[in-house]
């Protein structure tokens, strides 16, 4: 079933009906003699310019995109809230294969596209865009960040991305065992990337056990070669199944926590880098019952955020670490919050989220 513009109708009635709506924008871009086809959401603007990163993905049709754009922007508007920024959420999906369909005249006509919207959304990177990529889109558009030190941004997002999901974990250990410690715990990490292999350092680096899968056999290779004591498995499948696992890590796409691999899940805490890891309203207390921790994905994953906002006004990487440690206590606070309320953790972080939110709207 189609409305009259031809988008399925489910999906206009996440944007304007459910509670996954709420946007306030959403454009369709298309430039045809680049073949740049994008969609760019802003979920809110209640606290500041919507800010977040581009995806550059083969999604399988246009409405998936949307869908994807929608849920994305909406977790960067909590995303940005917990992590204490002057930023409402966006984000922006261009379909195609990043490795065979990217130019740069392309991304030029996307930074256009971007410039267009006057800086009610301010873009960086997400999967399949990089620095590099940043930097054409900022010769269009100077609402771009996560640009490289050459062209007076701050590089790499993913290294204070994988050290917030690292205080997360240490925050969820607290918690959970009494002691932040990590040393001689069993991480298995899914997903070793931009983001994936920083995290491993980290962990080996205090003493852990690291288990990890990659569908990308280069990513797996760069581990093993570097750190041959790191156990690979074959898949995500046989990761959440081994034995003595304490922490799972999600680090690729979302939907990783699922009717399917919960209740198979042998890990007593979930924090990874993977955005939208819950695959639907529920799972978070299905966690819960299996008496299982889930730091939430968009409190722990936002050092990536608050490096590319620092951006845009100056970038001090130490004090971007300053703020990025600061998750181990937001963590702590929404598990407080969670223990309060009896409620799920991911909904306690909604909460306070949504409590920040309106109390901006109210405030203009």
């Amino acid at each position: 079933m189609t409305d009259v513009t031809g988008a399925p109708a489910d999906v206009l009635h996440t944007l304007f009906h459910s509670d996954q709506g709420g946007h306030e924008q959403v454009v369709l871009c298309q430039d045809r003699a680049t073949g740049l086809k994008a969609v760019i959401a802003i979920h809110s603007t209640a606290l500041g310019p919507a800010l977040g990163g581009t995806r550059y993905y083969p999604y399988a049709t246009e409405a998936e995109a949307v869908a994807d754009a929608l849920n994305l922007a909406r977790g960067m508007s909590y995303k940005n809230a917990m992590a204490g920024l002057d930023h409402g959420g966006g984000k922006a999906v261009i379909i195609g294969d990043p490795e065979r369909d990217k130019t740069e005249e392309l991304l030029l006509a996307y930074g256009r596209m971007v410039a267009s919207l006057g800086g009610r959304y301010v873009t960086a990177c997400d999967v399949g865009t990089y620095v590099a990529d940043m930097d054409v889109v900022a010769r269009e558009c100077r609402w771009t960040t996560g640009r490289s030190p050459e062209n007076g941004g701050a590089g790499d997002s993913s290294v204070l991305t994988a050290f917030g999901v690292y205080q997360g974990m240490r925050a969820s250990a607290q918690h959970l065992w009494g002691d932040p410690s990590l040393r001689g715990r069993k991480v298995g990490i899914a997903g070793v990337g931009k983001v994936g292999h920083h995290l491993v350092e980290h962990l080996l680096a205090e003493g852990a056990q690291v288990v990890i899968t990659d569908v990308r056999r280069e990513a797996v290779g760069r581990i093993s070669d570097q750190h041959p004591t790191v156990q690979v498995v074959a898949d995500t499948e046989e990761l959440i199944r081994v034995e003595g696992l304490d922490i799972y890590a999600p680090c690729a796409l979302g939907g990783a926590l699922n009717d399917d691999s919960v209740p198979v899940l042998t890990a007593k805490i979930v924090c990874g880098a993977a955005n939208n890891q819950l695959a639907h309203p529920g799972v978070e207390k299905d966690l819960a019952d299996r008496g299982i921790l889930y730091a939430p994905d968009y409190v722990v994953n936002a050092g990536g955020v608050i490096q590319v906002a620092d951006e845009l006004h100056g970038f001090d990487f130490d004090r971007c670490k300053a703020k990025a440690s600061k998750i181990f206590d937001t963590t702590l606070a929404i598990f407080a919050r969670a223990k309060d309320d009896g409620i799920p953790p991911a909904a306690a972080a909604d909460r306070i989220a949504e409590q920040r939110m309106a109390e901006a709207r109210a405030a203009r």
